[in-house]
């Protein structure tokens, strides 16, 4: 049979996305599966090495699920001042396989290792303007204070 509608989605294309991600100045690479950012349901893949720094955010009037696929990853939840209020080892080695975070929800994730990859699924369209808002707390991603602030995240 051939012009199937069905998209396969195989261990290559998460492979392909880790080396994507080694690669990256940002240390992390997207896949979308959704055709467009007006679609109603934004779905993709992000691999990401140990050392990307997703920036504390949130999402005003959207939750985020994702489902880890590879790895591991903690996501830490602030409150409004940016201190840790909660801490949760999610993906291998651990009995958690995804998370939920609620709108409005200060939060970051740290990547265990090298390759670390996740499926997030949240409402669109995506618009650019209002998508997320990042914590004026922590340092912006590229500023030399990112990594001395993700380190001391991670206790160490």
């Amino acid at each position: 049979m051939t012009g199937s509608p069905l998209k396969i989605l195989s261990g290559k294309l998460l492979e392909e996305l880790a080396a994507q991600a080694a690669a990256s100045p940002r240390r992390r690479a997207h896949y979308n599966l959704h055709a467009a950012a007006g679609d109603p349901v934004q779905r993709f893949f992000v691999a990401a090495c140990r050392d990307s720094y997703f920036r504390p955010h949130r999402h005003q009037s959207k939750s985020e699920l994702a489902l880890v696929l590879r790895g591991r990853f903690e996501v830490l939840l602030f409150d409004a001042a940016g201190a840790v209020i909660h801490r949760h080892a999610i993906g291998e080695g651990t009995p958690a396989f995804a998370w939920e975070v609620p709108r409005a929800t200060w939060h970051t994730l740290l990547p265990d290792a090298d390759g670390a990859t996740f499926l997030e699924v949240k409402e669109g369209p995506y618009e650019p303007a209002t998508a997320v808002e990042f914590a004026p707390w922590a340092p912006a991603e590229g500023d030399a204070a990112a990594v001395a602030y993700m380190e001391g995240l991670r206790g160490g």
